[in-house]
C-alpha cells in the first residue's frame, strides 16, 4: 500500500526545515551555572567547643585561589608578606566574625578597629584549627586540600606606596565543596 502523498509545497518546506535543521550547529549542553548558594553560616551557641571544628581536620580535594585586589578609591593596597589565616565556620566562629568585622560574609575595616573589638567577640582558642599561609608578591595565597564546608579567609593589606598608611583588615566568607579549586578575592 502506498503512503499518501504530500502536496509538492509542504514537501519542500519540511525538507528545506530538515535540512535547517541538520546544519544547526550543535553546542552541547549550557555550561553549569554557579550552583546553589552556599549555607548560611551556622547557628548555635556562641560558646567555643572543639568538637564543632573536628570536621575541618579531614583531608579534602578542594582549593582557595585566593588574591587580594581591594582598593579606596585610587589607593591600592597589597597583602604581600602579609599573613592568611583560615578558619573553619562554625556557630561560634560566625558569631566571633559578627562581632569583630560586623558581618559573616565580608568586610573591609580599619586594623585597629578589628583589635579594639576583640574584647566583645566570644572567647575561645580556634588556633588549633585555623590553616595558614602567607600572601605573595603578586597578592595572591592558596590553600589546598580543604574538606567541604565553610570557611573565614582573612588578612590584612596596607596602602601600595605607603609603608606608614593604615593598614585593613579583610575578612571573606568562602564555601568549598566537590572537590573544586574556588576563586576568591577579597
Amino acid at each position: 500500500m502506498n503512503a499518501p502523498r504530500l502536496p509538492r509545497p509542504l514537501t519542500g518546506a519540511l525538507a528545506t526545515a530538515l535540512l535547517v535543521t541538520a546544519c544547526a550547529p550543535s553546542l552541547g549542553p549550557p555550561p553549569p551555572g554557579p550552583g546553589p548558594a552556599p549555607p548560611p553560616p551556622p547557628v548555635g551557641s556562641p560558646t567555643f567547643s572543639a568538637p564543632d571544628f573536628a570536621w575541618s581536620q579531614r583531608a579534602g580535594a578542594n582549593i582557595i585561589a585566593g588574591k587580594v585586589a581591594y582598593r579606596r578609591g585610587v589607593i591600592r593596597y597589597t597583602c604581600a608578606g602579609a599573613a592568611v589565616v583560615l578558619t573553619p565556620e562554625t556557630a561560634w566562629s560566625a558569631r566571633r566574625m559578627a562581632a569583630l568585622y560586623g558581618s559573616t560574609d565580608r568586610a573591609a575595616l580599619p586594623a585597629d578597629e578589628v583589635r579594639a573589638r576583640t574584647p566583645s567577640a566570644p572567647p575561645g582558642d580556634a588556633g588549633p584549627y585555623v590553616k595558614r599561609t602567607t600572601c605573595d608578591d603578586a597578592d595572591q595565597f592558596a590553600f589546598g586540600g580543604l574538606p567541604d564546608g565553610g570557611w573565614y579567609a582573612i588578612t590584612i593589606a596596607r596602602p601600595v606606596g605607603d609603608p606608614d598608611g593604615a593598614t585593613v583588615a579583610l575578612m571573606r566568607r568562602v564555601y568549598v565543596r566537590g572537590g573544586r579549586t574556588v576563586p576568591l578575592t577579597m
